[in-house]
């Protein structure tokens, strides 16, 4: 069991959630205050996407990156920075006259440019998502030399990456990649579950994936929805650190429309109830060997 947990916010995400919560953040400002609110609240990490702030579609924007980055690191609250680099894999295909289209919300883009706004704002973290998978109804796209490119881009702006795993041949990949060098330090995982079709949010499942980690990883689980709690109370149990925020959940109790400050306060006080604590910020970059910001 681990009693010292690292607890990351997912602030916003970029799913179609833009509509199903009256207060998503949504426009560089809202996401950095509420990404703040978190902070405060308790998280050691803030886990960011970007969204169009007319739409509240899907933003790769460096510009939007570089405004909730910069209102974050002049604030008056320190936070771990994780910025999304798995944008750009969204595949919604159809075959037309025996050839593959992509419809409307197909989304690529090349590993430069999915690292683009890493390289140009340096955070302490950036996500690594390690595999392709039916993610819903689309296919989300990254092929292994895809993502060795962009390990490589990443390895060499001196960020670390949170090697993000959706199944079971994710993990065995991102492994691969500790194997060729491509991984610096201690390698850190998120176990992804719950996401249809992924890797299931259940006990069994965490395990599998758990007991598939090299003997020096530093990993952390979350589940999507109504197990985003009981998936965060089973990663501590199991030797890992925790993960909530709006990107995943969006409630608080049923029917009742959460914050990313009342989801932290929940999960730090179950990591309380565990025996358990929460890291700091600064006791954060130390644990995972990041870089001063």
């Amino acid at each position: 069991m681990n009693r010292d947990v690292i607890l990351t916010c997912a602030v916003t995400g970029a799913g179609d959630t833009a509509g199903k919560h009256p207060d998503l953040p949504i426009t560089p400002r809202q996401i950095a205050d509420s990404a703040l609110d978190a902070a405060r609240a308790g998280a050691s990490i803030v886990h960011l996407h970007v969204r169009d702030p007319e739409t509240g579609g899907i933003s790769h924007s460096t510009d939007h990156f570089r405004e909730v980055v910069e209102r974050i690191r002049d604030s008056d609250v320190d936070a771990v920075i994780n910025i999304t680099a798995g944008g750009g894999g969204d595949l919604y295909p159809e075959i037309r006259d025996g050839v593959i289209h992509g419809l409307e919300g197909t989304d690529l883009q090349t590993a430069a440019e999915r690292h683009h706004p890493v390289g140009e704002l340096l955070p302490e973290l950036c996500t690594l998502d390690c595999g392709s998978l039916n993610f819903g109804d689309m296919v989300y796209l990254n092929s292994a030399d895809w993502l060795r490119e962009h390990a490589r881009l990443i390895q060499q702006a001196g960020v670390k990456p949170e090697l993000e795993c959706f199944d079971l041949g994710h993990v065995w990949f991102a492994r691969q990649l500790v194997e060729e060098g491509l991984i610096d330090g201690d390698p850190l995982f998120q176990l992804c579950l719950g996401i249809p079709w992924g890797a299931e949010a259940d006990t069994e499942t965490m395990l599998a994936m758990r007991n598939k980690l090299p003997e020096n990883a530093i990993w952390s689980a979350f589940g999507i929805g109504r197990q985003q709690f009981p998936m965060a109370a089973q990663s501590m149990i199991l030797g890992g650190h925790m993960r909530v925020g709006l990107e995943d959940n969006l409630y608080l109790s049923k029917g009742v429309f959460a914050t990313n400050a009342q989801l932290v306060e929940r999960a730090a006080t179950i990591a309380e109830n565990l025996g358990g604590r929460v890291q700091t910020p600064a006791q954060t970059r130390e644990s995972l060997g990041l870089r001063k910001p």
